[in-house]
């Protein structure tokens, strides 16, 4: 089963959860949760998290680690799981000024940017990442894949 449920109050992202269908393998449903914060909010938390006192666009807060490219197992997470006993996979937050901002700055839509960010973080949640060159390539051809299912391009 490789179905991720995507809460989120502010926005819509059920294209989204089907548009991450066969990029992972799980044993049952995953669940993220992707919130909006603003400039002054995430500025904390990247200082709280990552000792950097500065606005940025996206923070991930994973639950599991070492799940990249392996199949998620619940049993291995027992106390990772939601009520409705989804695997957990973490929280993403996203600061809506940056994404204002970066989507006039790359010139490209809002909606793009969005969707852009919302994927990066879940790919952050699964395991991915981007400080080596090989692990960078691998997660923004992972981006790709997932946004052009939804049909957002980099032209958007």
């Amino acid at each position: 089963m490789d179905k991720l449920n995507i809460y989120c109050d502010q926005f819509d992202f059920s294209p989204l959860s089907k548009a991450f269908e066969g990029e992972f393998e799980a044993d049952a449903p995953a669940a993220a949760e992707i919130v909006f914060v603003s400039a002054e909010e995430i500025r904390e938390l990247n200082k709280a998290h990552r000792d950097k006192d500065a606005v940025t666009d996206v923070l991930s807060f994973p639950s599991l680690d070492g799940i990249r490219g392996k199949v998620i197992h619940k049993a291995d997470f027992p106390f990772d799981a939601t009520e409705e006993g989804e695997i957990f996979l973490g929280s993403v937050a996203i600061c809506e000024q940056r994404a204002h901002e970066q989507a006039e700055e790359y010139g490209h839509s809002y909606n793009r940017e969005l969707h852009y960010l919302a994927v990066h973080g879940l790919c952050h949640l699964l395991g991915y990442d981007h400080i080596e060159e090989a692990d960078r390539v691998q997660m923004r051809a992972k981006e790709e894949r997932v946004l052009s299912k939804i049909g957002i391009t980099r032209a958007d």
